[in-house]
């Protein structure tokens, strides 16, 4: 390197201001103010490393004084002289800035970047509402703003606990979706370790099984032997909810499969009823035959109908409220019972008082089969044998007593 004093130096923050003219301005020891054809002004740093010319990006001359990029410079010429790459090191600091913040992401953060994301695979947007109210209701307050990467079992149970015995099946789903995240964020970095969520071999040693803190309620069903009584005082309630509801316990079918049913999905000719995939909890296609008294009862709706919906709301486009049936039950005074319980009560009925195989009653609830050596004997729908049984269901709710 050159002894002369102006060998570095040479520009003056007056002469820089000046400068407009596109090229390459040297001030020496590698630093230069580059003006482009489009007059924007910045400073680069050059150098030679093992033989190879590579330039610098220091910043524009708005943000960069003279000063400041003279100091760049000679921190990049003390970098060289200890046979380190200015341009390598600085990759490797903003990489290392980029893990720092990485690291300090909070659990409120991560819980919304992964809803983010796998927003569009969950079935709907009440499904992501219950993801994002569970965490926000009973995570959130304890570990809602502490680092992904700080979270211990201690706060996990901390979460856990106050909810374990009283509301063990919501604390269950809390618990599955604290791992989910966490598990998210181990995968991106933001956390190391175990999953202090993990139920087997790690909590289940802490907590105690959510089947032994307290028996699973079911939904209030009618007794099988009381449906056609039931059926028979139904059938005089007025009002499109109390049809839903008949419709409902004739076929077997769950409120939102019944209140949401269009008009072109149903066959009159072929007495079926094909509910498509997405309304569909197992997200598959179920055809349901249509008993004499149901598919008289559908006939009756359709004529009724002005638009697709089968069971219109009060509001345009809108069907019926899911809570519409549950209002007929309380009109006629059967506070006891739930909708969804109806189910139960043909499942009972199918297994006390006919000789049908198991699965069939299955298949007729739409209930997605777990057992894989059974599921694979079930790829039909043994829609004929089903129509059979449905028939002989429609038959005992209208039975004369």
């Amino acid at each position: 390197m050159s002894t002369n004093p102006r060998s570095i130096h040479r520009l003056s923050a007056l002469g820089v201001a000046r400068l407009n003219k596109p090229g390459h301005y040297c001030d020496g020891g590698g630093l230069y103010l580059q003006v482009s054809a489009a007059r924007t002004r910045s400073w680069v740093y050059r150098f030679r490393l093992q033989g190879r010319l590579r330039e610098m990006g220091l910043g524009p001359l708005h943000v960069i004084s003279l000063a400041d990029a003279r100091e760049l410079a000679a921190r990049c010429r003390r970098m060289l002289f200890d046979g380190v790459d200015p341009i390598e090191s600085r990759h490797a600091e903003r990489a290392q800035q980029l893990a720092t913040a990485a690291r300090s992401r909070t659990f409120d953060e991560c819980t919304k970047a992964f809803t983010k994301t796998n927003r569009a695979g969950w079935k709907n947007e009440k499904h992501v509402a219950q993801w994002e109210n569970t965490l926000a209701t009973y995570a959130s307050p304890i570990i809602g703003s502490l680092r992904a990467r700080d979270i211990d079992t201690a706060l996990i149970v901390s979460v856990l606990e106050p909810i374990w015995q009283a509301k063990p099946e919501t604390a269950s789903r809390v618990r599955g979706r604290i791992e989910s995240v966490l598990d998210w964020a181990t995968v991106h970095r933001y956390r190391e370790g175990e999953n202090p969520a993990r139920w087997k071999g790690h909590l289940d040693k802490i907590l105690p099984a959510r089947t032994n803190v307290r028996k699973v309620r079911h939904h209030a069903a009618l007794p099988y032997k009381e449906s056609a009584a039931f059926v028979k005082a139904l059938r005089v309630q007025d009002g499109l909810a109390a049809r839903a509801l008949e419709l409902l316990i004739l076929t077997a079918a769950r409120t939102s499969e019944v209140i949401g049913a269009l008009r072109n999905e149903f066959d009159l000719e072929a007495a079926i009823w094909t509910v498509p995939a997405e309304r569909m909890k197992a997200e598959r296609a179920h055809r349901i035959p249509l008993p004499d008294s149901a598919l008289a009862l559908v006939r009756r709706l359709l004529e009724e109908a002005d638009g697709d919906l089968v069971f219109p709301g009060a509001k345009k486009g809108r069907s019926l409220s899911n809570m519409a049936m549950l209002t007929v039950l309380r009109r006629m005074k059967r506070t006891g019972l739930t909708v969804h319980g109806f189910r139960s009560t043909f499942r009972d009925w199918a297994a006390e008082c006919t000789t049908y195989p198991n699965e069939m009653a299955e298949m007729a609830l739409a209930h997605t089969v777990d057992d894989k050596v059974e599921a694979a004997y079930r790829r039909g729908d043994m829609f004929l044998r089903r129509k059979q049984m449905m028939d002989d269901w429609a038959a005992y709710c209208s039975r004369k007593e």
